[in-house]
């Protein structure tokens, strides 16, 4: 669980509830609890995108949501390490002695590429069968991003939407003074649900999605490189240096630190 997004949500609605109620009492917050607003905003929004989507897409989109709550299970210093001892093994024993470590290995990606150089493929053609896999499942992950993206565009503008609406409405009919400003009041409301839709949940789902995208093509680069490496025979330390130059300076000094404790150990 990413304790970081549901922290960060939680916080965000907390202040505007504190915005609302402060200096009131809290049944201030019925003040902008407003359903056809609510329906005209958020309806509009997701109904345009379904407009947009085929039906599997816009379902696929919305599941996407899900991401942002879970833990990155990638240990990118592991998986370097896990290269390293591949190295190892392929040095001592030779490329085919990899595929019995293969099975071994719950990355899919990871092992497709093994497989690939246990059965002698060329190493362009290696590198281009996996940099297309790697494009593919970017390609994937844009399409996800790309929905909260324009979920956040279309919000703002149903807001607008609304809010004209309830203007119109207003103007026809200005005989009651006293009933103009709660009317300009539940007109306003679309859009600040709107506001709310864009930079409450699309923003930051879009923004933890391109963040877990960028750390998965990153591991994969690294997976490609270090396979690479070792089917040209480098020798296990370079491809170590290599791999690392993938990492913050501060990641590359954990794991150095990682791997002196694990030789201390033995």
């Amino acid at each position: 669980m990413d304790i970081a997004s549901i922290i960060g949500l939680l916080a965000c609605l907390a202040l505007m509830v504190f915005g609302m109620v402060f200096g009131k009492t809290f049944a201030a917050v019925t003040s902008f609890l407003h359903a056809p607003s609510a329906l005209i905003t958020f309806g509009g929004a997701f109904m345009c995108m379904l407009a947009s989507y085929s039906l599997p897409n816009f379902l696929g989109g919305l599941k996407s949501i899900k991401l942002i709550f879970k833990e990155s299970a990638m240990n990118v210093p592991g998986i370097i390490q896990k290269i390293i001892d591949l190295s190892n093994v392929a040095r001592k024993e030779g490329l085919l002695s990899l595929e019995e470590a293969a099975g071994d290995i719950e990355d899919d990606f990871l092992k497709k590429g093994i497989l690939l150089v246990v059965d002698g493929t060329d190493p362009e053609l290696v590198r281009a069968i996996m940099e297309t896999e790697l494009a593919s499942v970017e390609e994937r992950h844009k399409d996800k991003i790309g929905f909260w993206e324009n979920v956040g565009a279309m919000g703002p503008a149903w807001g607008m939407i609304g809010t004209l609406i309830g203007l119109v409405l207003m103007l026809k009919d200005l005989s009651d003074f006293a009933s103009i400003g709660p009317n300009m009041a539940t007109a306003l409301i679309t859009t600040f649900y709107g506001s709310v839709l864009a930079n409450w949940i699309c923003a930051p789902v879009a923004t933890k999605l391109k963040g877990k995208n960028a750390e998965e093509m990153m591991v994969k680069e690294i997976e490609i490189e270090g396979l690479l490496s070792i089917q040209a025979g480098e020798n296990p330390r370079v491809i170590e240096e290599k791999l690392k130059s993938f990492l913050a300076p501060s990641d590359r000094k954990i794991t150095s630190e990682d791997e002196l404790g694990g030789e201390a150990d033995g």
